[in-house]
């Protein structure tokens, strides 16, 4: 007869560690997914909810501060909204849809050799403050209704939901290119639909003097995030020449990150000057 195995003490000790091991080891790698999950719920789902909420706050206060509401767009501030995604010294680098160059410490692109003049429009003498949210920007196949502030900060505009306006391109109703960024994904996401936009649609920008109205007429489907043409005062694109204009108008630049969930192309929607009227 053979006699029994005979384990020793050691390697006893051997089996319980290793046993240990992959029982700490899953427990690591359950606490990091559980971390991953809750990060993503953040970024999808609070910090649009939290963004939304204060876009639409905002847009009454400016109402309000106004004396007499705007043409108001269906849905909300964020509703049909996405922008992509974040600002950065590229055209849009950082997965906001911006695009131009990099303006010193304030992480803030413009282009375009317009004035940036104007408390609220075209005709206006006052230059807005840095971050201030000075007019609304609607637009009615969106359901989009939401603050346009100066400047493409992440933090102090973009991150808030808001539309950024490009710093050195022009105000609405002013000759040249009014030039806007907007998150795609998170934040808000009010550009979240901009493929959505066809020739004709209309665009809507309220200031506290005047309501400008502009039309689609051209869409940038991609380019480069550093394509500075796009927000130039007659907006051409200098990676595919073959899209933007050829002589001086009255422009809106809508720009934003694509594709989703990505910063790594741009994408750009413009429109003409319609119609303007004193509020």
């Amino acid at each position: 007869m053979r006699a029994p195995g005979v384990v020793h003490h050691g390697t006893r000790r051997r089996r319980a560690a290793y046993r240990r091991a992959l029982w700490s080891g899953a427990e690591v790698l359950v606490t990091v997914g559980v971390v991953l999950l809750l990060l993503v719920a953040h970024q999808l789902w609070w910090t649009n909810r939290q963004a939304r909420h204060g876009a639409e706050r905002k847009v009454q206060a400016l109402e309000r501060e106004w004396g007499t509401p705007g043409t108001p767009a269906p849905g909300s501030a964020g509703s049909g909204g996405g922008a992509g995604s974040g600002a950065g010294a590229t055209a849009g680098g950082g997965g906001d849809g911006t695009a131009g160059r990099s303006d010193s410490s304030r992480n803030e692109n413009g282009s375009g050799n317009g004035s940036g003049s104007g408390s609220g429009g075209g005709n206006g003498r006052t230059r807005p403050r840095w971050s201030q949210a000075y007019a609304v920007l609607s637009i009615p196949r969106l359901s989009l209704r939401v603050p346009v502030a100066e400047g493409v900060s992440k933090a102090d505009v973009l991150n808030k939901g808001y539309v950024g306006h490009y710093k050195g391109t022009q105000q609405p109703g002013q000759a040249g290119n009014f030039a806007l960024a907007g998150h795609r994904n998170t934040h808000g996401e009010p550009f979240r639909y901009l493929p959505r936009l066809r020739r004709g649609d209309t665009i809507t920008v309220e200031t506290k003097e005047a309501v400008y109205t502009y039309t689609v007429d051209r869409t940038l489907p991609q380019t480069s995030s550093r394509d500075v043409g796009v927000i130039r005062p007659v907006p051409r694109s200098t990676v595919r020449p073959s899209y933007g204009y050829s002589r001086p108008g009255y422009y809106i630049t809508l720009t934003t990150c694509t594709p989703e969930y990505t910063s790594r192309y741009r994408m750009a929607v413009w429109g003409t000057l319609t119609s303007m009227r004193p509020r």
